[in-house]
């Protein structure tokens, strides 16, 4: 390899592209699609009752994961996010291994959504398809090569056009609210009205309330664009939260309560039928179009989440490192187009509610191992400059620890296949690392890559 310098230049993101405002933008639209349709499906498997204790869990994983995130980020601000915080708490095949979870739950979550994207459109103007799904990646995975500051902007207003039209529908529902409409999910001979499939439905649903929050974690991945990392990364990511929260908490009450926790366990499109049943129909042919900017918002968000996590392993020398050079606009245009043509490939099957499963199972085993992150560096580095710190500290992220692998384990409960075919992908890329990625990493520890970085940046800044 050439000296560092030279390797780093050839490896640099446009510092500053993202104040906190624009962060907070991304956690949204990394989510956005969540409250559109999906979480839903959970009533289905637990009754409104269960499916709120499932989406409370589910909230408080969140919201300690985040805050836990949020501290890291501030002391560690790198573009591999979690991946970065492992490989400093726990080394190298423990930063892999964090890296490779959130890499599985980024590839597949945006050819799970460019599915639904083309369901979407197919109501709209009647087409479907392979040739739907290549005009989406296209687009949008080169509008982010044209720029990463240009890319976020582009996402906020997408964003907004879906918050607005979730918005509007919970405005417009809330005359129509009636509490008796949330428990008329008829009972199991085991169930009550408030859980009409007991306690296992509760299990089982918990995946589907990760939808409502899934991928917020996302955030820190823009950390080397930021203005201010140390700031805007965790302001950001705990305003996205917070935001989603309340998103979340509209949805999940106005809509069950006016169009019946029965018939939105089984909709496809659940804010749309709601104000269909309760006489906007303009209103619904709206938020059915603007539904389909909350699907783009999350597609096109999670595409600059992988680019920059394949960025920075690839940088590191786990994967391969031609993967991370940058163009003259800083875009890491290699880690933009190899997991966009893996994505579209996986779309092709169609199986779009098992990738999203599949997505899921990645998403647990990375909060796992980003919460155990958060303790271990309390316990090894308690001297670690923390610009911010985590209330509750070890607490805090002791319980996201928790609630992740409860989570993990209701994809068992709901999808036996998805947790399996999530194994296997596992198993393949730690064998990769065993036998190609470990023998080209370009730093020993997560200490020696980013002092190398830093080295090398003054040294560019000089130059």
């Amino acid at each position: 390899m050439s000296t560092n310098k030279e390797y780093l230049a050839q490896r640099q993101l446009k510092k500053g592209a993202a104040g906190w405002i624009l962060l907070a933008g991304l956690g949204v639209s990394y989510v956005i699609s969540g409250d559109f349709a999906g979480w839903n499906f959970g009533i289905a498997q637990a009754g409104w009752g269960g499916f709120v204790i499932a989406a409370v869990l589910m909230g408080v994983m969140y919201l300690t994961l985040v805050l836990s995130l949020a501290e890291m980020s501030s002391a560690i601000p790198a573009a591999g996010g979690g991946y970065s915080f492992a490989r400093q708490a726990m080394g190298p095949v423990g930063g892999y291994l964090t890296g490779l979870a959130v890499l599985i739950e980024y590839t597949l979550a945006p050819a799970a959504i460019v599915i639904f994207i083309g369901s979407a459109v197919n109501e709209l103007i009647g087409m479907d398809g392979p040739i739907v799904y290549a005009v989406f990646y296209l687009i949008f995975v080169g509008i982010h090569i044209f720029g990463a500051g240009e890319a976020l902007k582009v996402m906020m207003v997408i964003s907004a056009l879906a918050v607005i039209a979730i918005i509007a529908t919970g405005v417009v529902l809330l005359p129509a609210f009636n509490s008796e409409n949330l428990f008329d999910v008829a009972p199991l001979a085991n169930g009550t009205e408030f859980l009409p499939m007991g306690y296992y439905g509760v299990w089982a649903a918990l995946p589907f309330a990760m939808w409502l929050f899934l991928a917020v974690e996302g955030v820190p991945l823009a950390a080397e664009e930021a203005k201010d990392p140390a700031k805007d990364v965790p302001k950001g990511i705990i305003a996205a939260m917070i935001f989603l929260l309340g998103t979340a908490t509209l949805v999940v009450v106005l809509v069950a309560g006016a169009a019946g926790a029965e018939a939105t366990g089984s909709s496809a499109v659940p804010l749309v039928d709601a104000l269909n049943m309760t006489g906007n129909t303009n209103l619904a042919t709206v938020v059915n179009v603007l539904g389909l900017a909350g699907l783009v918002a999350s597609f096109f968000s999670i595409i600059y989440g992988y680019s920059r996590l394949v960025f920075a392993l690839s940088r590191a020398g786990y994967l391969p490192q031609k993967l991370s050079l940058t163009s003259k606009r800083k875009v890491p245009v290699r880690s933009l187009i190899f997991p966009g043509i893996l994505g579209f490939l996986l779309s092709l099957t169609g199986e779009g509610d098992l990738m999203l499963s599949m997505a899921v199972v990645g998403a647990t085993v990375s909060y796992a191992m980003m919460s155990g992150s958060h303790i271990l560096l309390r316990i090894k580095q308690p001297n670690l400059n923390r610009p911010y710190k985590t209330p509750g500290g070890m607490v805090t992220s002791g319980t996201s620890f928790v609630l992740s692998l409860l989570a993990l384990t209701g994809v068992y409960a709901y999808d036996v296949r998805a947790f399996y075919f999530t194994l296997a992908l596992f198993a393949v890329g730690m064998l990769y690392y065993v036998l190609i990625g470990r023998n080209n990493l370009v730093a020993s520890s997560a200490e020696e890559e980013f002092a190398l970085l830093s080295q090398a940046e003054g040294e560019l800044a000089v130059s």
